[in-house]
């Protein structure tokens, strides 16, 4: 019964490090509009707001995320409790 257990163990210990390499393939090929072909970031198009929470929080603006259209992420329309 031990040797199963630890089988079983294994097993899931491959089954997460192989996730853990795709997730990892996934994101390091993930390009979009904002990207340059140095892999930076172009923050010429953003407001200041969006640069600040950029520099500060790590955040990229949803419009550049696809999640919101452009036109209702300018506008502030979508968010929860907002200010």
């Amino acid at each position: 019964m031990e040797i199963r257990k630890s089988t079983l163990l294994w097993i899931a210990i491959g089954v997460l490090f192989l996730a853990v390499l795709f997730l990892m393939y996934k994101a390091s090929t993930i390009s979009g509009n904002a990207v340059s072909s140095s892999g930076k970031l172009d923050t010429s198009s953003w407001s200041e707001n969006e640069k600040m929470n950029y520099e500060m929080h790590g955040t990229i603006p949803a419009r550049l995320q696809g999640k919101v259209a452009s036109s209702s992420a300018s506008s502030g329309a979508g968010m929860v409790g907002g200010c």
